[in-house]
């Protein structure tokens, strides 16, 4: 397959994959996200800025170097290349990353709280442990890309992380599945949210996530 072919191909999915969170309504108000995608080993594509009417066209090829090899960025989002490219290298089989400002997940990061895994999609979508807070840093600054390089080595099995005073950090094997999980992790915030207003949310029995793994290699068979 040639690199335009993959090109667009990895184009159509973040586009798509972008609609599928506006439609889940799991953006913030001023539709801010960046979402990028690995090209093959040392390339991504990354979204210009705001992701609201995304066009495959918009997206600009980036060297893990944070060079701009082909397209445009906006200064804003020039300097969260590093965030994404900080995860490629920790995470080989990391195929694409979403930042978002979802909310309900950012009043997770702004508390300095770690998400706990207590919802089913959670479980189902690969994020079957809380989700871990980075410290606060500048954006895109070394501290900040330190802090996401630091838990990310500590938690070799979490799929996202919250960015103190910021917002939410997903990634997975493609777009479409970083989106369910970005979905997931917001609906996992509000419920947790409102469950503390009728007496605190409540951890799975021992064994649920086993059991879950089981009910989908049966549904698979």
């Amino acid at each position: 397959m040639s690199d335009a072919v993959v090109r667009k191909d990895r184009a159509d999915q973040l586009v798509k994959a972008a609609e599928s969170l506006f439609a889940a309504g799991v953006m913030s108000h001023s539709g801010h996200a960046n979402l990028s995608v690995r090209l093959d080993g040392e390339r991504l594509l990354l979204t210009p800025g705001f992701v609201r009417g995304l066009r495959p066209e918009e997206l600009a090829t980036v060297g893990f170097d944070g060079q701009v090899l082909e397209g445009e960025l906006q200064s804003v989002s020039a300097e969260i290349i590093a965030m994404h490219t900080a995860v490629y290298r920790a995470r080989p089989h990391v195929g694409a990353i979403i930042h978002t400002h979802s909310p309900s997940a950012t009043a997770f990061a702004v508390a300095h709280r770690p998400l706990p895994c207590r919802t089913e999609p959670m479980l189902r979508f690969g994020q079957a442990e809380d989700v871990p807070v980075v410290p606060w840093g500048p954006r895109g600054s070394d501290v900040s890309v330190r802090g996401i390089a630091e838990v990310l080595e500590r938690r070799p099995t979490t799929a996202a992380v919250l960015l103190a005073n910021h917002g939410l950090l997903v990634f997975g094997p493609d777009a479409a599945a970083t989106a369910h999980l970005v979905v997931a992790i917001e609906e996992s915030a509000e419920a947790e949210i409102a469950a503390a207003a009728i007496g605190g949310a409540v951890d799975f029995p021992p064994g649920a996530q086993e059991a879950v793994r089981a009910a989908i290699a049966r549904a698979a068979s």
